[in-house]
């Protein structure tokens, strides 16, 4: 359809105002369903899915930044012509959401255990529908290109099949089996975690050295721990085969104080000599690298503690008691005993639960476990072949292959009721386990696992279980993937992307992404992370609502470069407001001088002044630099050009400039003006709205122009027909001009109201025909008196001066100016260029950078060379003739 709305033209208002333009403008885009994909052939697909937010509360900056990220692409390339997915969805977060609802039924009085699974599941649905509809609304007011006839969430229907069709597949390769193995035990949420769950933190704590009598009486072995409270489970003391202090120890025993149980002294390369006494109390169902030795020596595993950190009845006397209530007590009663014989201060690092806070436990537990070997190795050498995933920076990607050649087997079973409950089923008599994607016929003989799945495990099939696989005739599956880029935090390499990587591999044969751009972490102004503690968090629609969605967008795509981090100030979010408020006042002046145009009345092939040469070449330049840098994810880079060009070039210079011809006679000039201007503004706004989404469809409705909507119009392409590098050369050198005479005018406190005498002497008389064609510039930004251009003037004596490429300025400004100081000045310009000299000499003078550099660059740089020692040279001569 096509559209001309120069009919519809109406004047901006005169206040630049966020929250009017921005309402209702999203479900315009809605109703219009310019986001969602077509599945047309024609074009080509490009795909994305969003990082699922957890439905655990609303979205924090963090997510604000990454998804604005996200639209950025998915806009730039639906103008670009191609048929754009990007599919929204929410993960349901086991833990951190049935915490929540925990949290919030505890506040109503209410016990889970007293609602049983299906009634908990009742709330837990309600808790998610309340918060995914907070999340919506926020997606909508940051403004985010959404399809949202895609929108997915991790325990719908199709991801729970895919969930299945991953575990059943992986149980019946034998890479999924079910153990007795030490895992990380938060006994507040009494669930297993993985090792990326826990957090760790150095904690002062304490060594307590033990003496354990030998079972003979001849004597004691020391150890020493930083749990005393485990000290009840241990089932062996170990010491190194070549310690010599031991040899006549090994194959003795020892008697366990307090339980008088009689354990064996084992010989184990695991013990390091040097640390402490050299021998160490091995407790196999309390400690990770003690339960491998245990089974190494056919220990026997002793748990003492209950799921919710309480002493069970292995621990005799201390049965009932809080693990930590029960280490004092432990350590009283060996100390009176005389077998605890010191204490010693020691800061050590403590595991803590990401989720509860609670000190994580080393659990001994029967839980299911993905082996991770085979996965690991395949997605690995993926990463060395044709097909690999290109890390942004590249430098994340030695965070993924160092986790990924140092995995661990992954627990992925959860004591939990929200979540995908594990597919498989134990049954009654025989205790004979079943695996399968539905229950057993006789379902009266077998229990299904209590347990559900870790909320990654279904998070790692996201970029394909979105698609409807496993049906890989699903035409989603085999149109947009693999998707093109994954937008994430560097703080989930390993708990997510990783593991999407070696499922997508392992199920779908590809790799899930091409391209991992990863970014930092928003910090506050001072550089900390954001936290409740802290409270020092930044709602982003607390932003939103102050100064609009597009200026938090603009500062957070623009505030850091890739893998950094983002510091937000709310000073720099204002000044994008400062940027959006300078784009609505031009904006507004060039549709007040553009009334009645239509589409088809712009035209740029006529005569053009050199402001209209210049102007549309910088657009070809901008449109190059903002493409180039937003391909390569370098959007602070593509929004330096933007600014550059919109507040400088356009809004400084081009829209001055225009005001003459506009405001002139010649009606020629006039309109060409208002086409150029029309043209440009259409281009910036085209370029602009991937970053700044609202202001631009609203300029752009304003425009003549083609179609309904800035989000499918056409993305800018340079025109090397409107493209005049001498016309550039020209208007560089008369900005350069106008520049320096406000300068002086402004260091001598001369007003440019003022008329003062204005002498320009030319390099050459090409230069000199150029500056007399464009004097009216000239006349109308300096407000000469009397101007004179000539390749020859005479220096007045008291004159301020400036030496510029191609030319010599001096403004005869009798009694305004000090010589001394003049020269003063003169004498720093001349430092200022001596310098330019020596640091691009040096340069020319590296033969690295001679032979590697390209000749285009080098070329460069000695064409700098010539201009710097040239302007040092006449600094010099001028401060000569001053001194004279």
């Amino acid at each position: 359809m096509t559209t001309d709305k120069s009919q519809e033209q109406t004047a901006l208002p005169s206040k630049y105002d966020p929250s009017s333009i921005e309402a209702g403008r999203y479900q315009f885009w809605l109703d219009g369903k310019y986001f969602e994909a077509t599945g047309d052939e024609s074009k080509e697909p490009y795909s994305i899915v969003i990082p699922p937010p957890n439905v655990t509360g609303k979205l924090h900056l963090g997510h604000a930044w990454d998804t604005t990220l996200q639209d950025i692409l998915t806009r730039m390339k639906r103008m670009q012509g191609y048929d754009v997915l990007w599919l929204p969805g929410m993960d349901h977060a086991g833990i951190a959401t049935q915490a929540k609802v925990d949290a919030k039924l505890r506040e109503q009085g209410i016990n889970r255990y007293e609602l049983g699974r299906e009634g908990f599941l009742e709330k837990s649905w309600e808790w998610k529908e309340e918060y995914a509809s907070f999340i919506r609304t926020q997606w909508s007011k940051m403004g985010l290109g959404l399809d949202y006839s895609r929108e997915r969430f991790t325990l719908d229907d199709g991801l729970s099949e895919a969930v299945k069709e991953v575990f059943v597949t992986l149980y019946e390769k034998g890479l999924l089996y079910r153990g007795e193995y030490i895992i990380n035990w938060d006994p507040a949420a009494k669930t297993a975690l993985s090792d990326i769950e826990v957090i760790h933190k150095d904690v002062q704590g304490h060594f307590y050295h033990m003496r354990y009598p030998l079972a003979d009486g001849t004597g004691y072995i020391e150890i020493a721990t930083t749990r005393p409270e485990t000290f009840l489970g241990d089932t062996a003391v170990a010491v190194h085969p070549d310690d010599e202090r031991y040899q006549h120890l090994i194959g003795k025993t020892v008697m366990l104080p307090v339980v008088n149980r009689e354990i064996p002294i084992v010989a184990d390369d695991y013990v390091d000599m040097e640390f402490g006494s050299g021998a160490v109390k091995i407790t196999p169902a309390h400690d990770p690298n003690d339960f491998e030795l245990g089974n190494r020596h056919d220990l026997e595993r002793i748990l003492v503690m209950h799921e919710d950190g309480t002493m069970n009845e292995k621990a005799g006397k201390y049965n009932g008691m809080d693990r930590f209530d029960a280490r004092k007590q432990i350590v009283k009663d060996l100390q009176e005993q005389g077998v605890l014989f010191k204490i010693e201060e020691h800061m050590h690092s403590v595991g803590h639960s990401e989720r509860s806070g609670a000190v994580v436990e080393p659990y001994l537990s029967t839980q299911w476990f993905v082996n991770m070997e085979p996965l690991a190795k395949q997605a690995l050498e993926m990463q060395a072949g044709e097909d690999k995933i290109n890390f942004v920076p590249e430098r994340f990607e030695r965070t993924y292959s160092y986790w990924m050649e140092n995995i661990r087997d992954w627990c992925i079973s959860r004591q939990l009721w929200w979540g995908h409950r594990i597919p498989a089923w134990y049954h009654k008599e025989t205790g004979e386990v079943y695996v399968g994607k539905e229950a057993p016929a006789d379902i009266e003989n077998w229990q299904q696992d209590e347990d559900v799945l870790d909320t990654w495990f279904s998070s790692a099939l996201w970029p394909f279980s979105t698609m409807d696989w496993p049906d890989t005739e699903a035409a989603d599956f085999k149109r947009y993937f693999p998707t093109d880029v994954l937008v994430t935090g560097y703080d989930i390499i390993a708990f997510w992307v990783s593991r999407m990587i070696f499922q997508s591999k392992e199920f779908t044969g590809e790799r899930p992404f091409k391209d991992v751009l990863i970014h930092g972490l928003v910090r506050d102004g001072e550089g900390r992370k954001m936290s409740k503690s802290l409270g020092n968090g930044v709602d982003p629609m607390d932003v939103i609502e102050k100064y609009g969605a597009d200026s938090l967008r603009y500062f957070l795509s623009t505030g850091s470069s890739p893998g950094q981090d983002l510091r937000f100030q709310w000073e720099k979010v204002e000044s994008t407001w400062n940027f959006a408020n300078k784009i609505w006042n031009a904006s507004r002046f060039a549709l007040m001088n553009m009334e009645g145009l239509k589409f088809e009345d712009i035209d740029l092939s006529k005569e053009k002044s050199l402001a209209d040469k210049w102007i549309l070449t910088r657009l070809n330049e901008t449109i190059e630099a903002v493409t180039y840098n937003a391909e390569k994810y370098e959007f602070g880079e593509a929004g330096r050009h933007l600014y550059n060009f919109i507040w400088d070039d356009v809004c400084d210079w081009y829209i001055e400039m225009a005001k003459l011809p506009l405001y002139g006679e010649d009606e020629a000039a006039k309109q060409m003006t208002r086409s150029v201007l029309a043209h440009v503004l259409d281009q910036t706004m085209r370029m602009l709205h991937p970053f700044m989404p609202f202001i631009t469809e609203e300029i752009w409705q304003q425009l003549p122009h083609e179609g309904e909507s800035i989000t499918i119009a056409a993305w800018p392409a340079g025109n090397k027909d409107l493209h005049d590098e001498k016309a550039a050369e020209e208007m560089k050198r008369l900005v350069s001009i106008i520049r320096s005479v406000r300068n002086i005018r402004a260091e001598v406190d001369t007003p440019m109201s003022k008329q003062i005498q204005l002498l320009i002497q030319a390099e050459d008389s090409t230069i000199e025909t150029e500056l007399k064609a464009q004097q009216h510039y000239i006349e109308r930004f300096c407000n000469p008196s009397e101007l004179t251009i000539a390749t020859k003037v005479t220096a007045p004596d008291k004159a301020m001066s400036a030496v510029l490429t191609g030319v010599e300025l001096y403004l005869p400004l009798e009694g305004l100016i000090d010589i001394s100081q003049e020269i003063e000045r003169l004498e720093k310009e001349l430092d200022k260029w001596s310098k330019e000299v020596e640091r691009v000499e040096k340069k020319l003078s590296n033969q690295g950078f001679i032979s590697k550099a390209p000749a285009k660059i080098v070329d460069e740089e000695r064409a700098k060379q010539a201009d710097y020692e040239d302007k040092r040279a006449r600094v010099q001569q001028r401060i000569n003739e001053l001194k004279g």
